[in-house]
């Protein structure tokens, strides 16, 4: 099992939708943010969700009128997905995303690959081979989105210690350890159960990848337009065939 596997089985996925604020605030965020980006479909119709984790994404996308396979290895967050998604079309994948070319037979007009979950690969070299596999499978005038944290800079000492998220029954915090090539993320989580307080405790590396990077090689596996924005220390980059 992969450390971030199970870092999510054993700590986050139970409490995700919680630490980003909730499930619907997030749909309409998403909803609003594929809107601002002028998302609709034009071709296939055929969005595929890498890493789609309890469905904030591929909801919104499936709303807009795609038809929308989201892949993530978390069954919790994928059963999730499924409770809140109703009669959309959305087919959910339990798997490693970045072997989703094992479930095509057609083009695909969008990928997204969002909150992060780019971060999640174990090497550059698996981002650079998803970069190459989703334009290979993307149809013409498709379009590649990816958002991450901006983890190039160092917080320093006490800065390294994120209060995330609390209320009266869950507390999260969170403390970074940076290393050249990745970031150690320790995640910290207090529940109270039946009057007791227990503790999760677990860690997971996230990549350290500046947007110059990652433009750089979208562009040498043949995107040919790349947009990219910072806000708030979030990217967000649109690749274009």
């Amino acid at each position: 099992m992969s450390r971030v596997k199970q870092h999510y089985e054993e700590v986050l996925s139970d409490v995700y939708s919680w630490v980003y604020g909730g499930f619907e605030i997030n749909i309409q965020r998403n909803i609003e943010f594929f809107k601002k980006y002028n998302l609709s479909p034009q071709g296939s119709g055929i969005a595929i969700d890498l890493g789609a984790g309890c469905g904030f994404q591929s909801i919104p996308l499936a709303k807009a009128g795609y038809t929308v396979t989201a892949i993530d290895f978390d069954a919790k967050l994928l059963r999730e997905l499924k409770k809140n998604s109703g009669d959309l079309e959305i087919k959910t994948i339990q798997g490693d995303l970045i072997d989703f070319d094992k479930e095509l037979n057609s083009g695909v007009e969008l990928f997204v690959c969002m909150t992060d979950t780019i971060l999640h690969l174990e090497s550059k070299e698996k981002v650079i081979s998803l970069f190459s596999k989703v334009f290979t499978a993307l149809e013409s005038g498709g379009k590649f989105i990816i958002t991450f944290r901006d983890l190039t800079y160092e917080l320093r000492d006490a800065d390294r210690i994120l209060p995330v998220r609390s209320d009266e029954d869950t507390i999260f915090t969170c403390f970074l350890e940076y290393e050249p090539e990745t970031v150690k993320v320790y995640d910290i989580v207090y529940r109270k159960l039946d009057e007791e307080w227990k503790l999760s405790k677990s860690f997971y590396r996230k990549l350290r990848l500046p947007e110059a990077w990652i433009s750089e090689h979208l562009s040498q596996c043949g995107f040919s337009k790349i947009a990219s924005t910072t806000e708030n220390g979030f990217i967000t980059i649109v690749a274009s065939i």
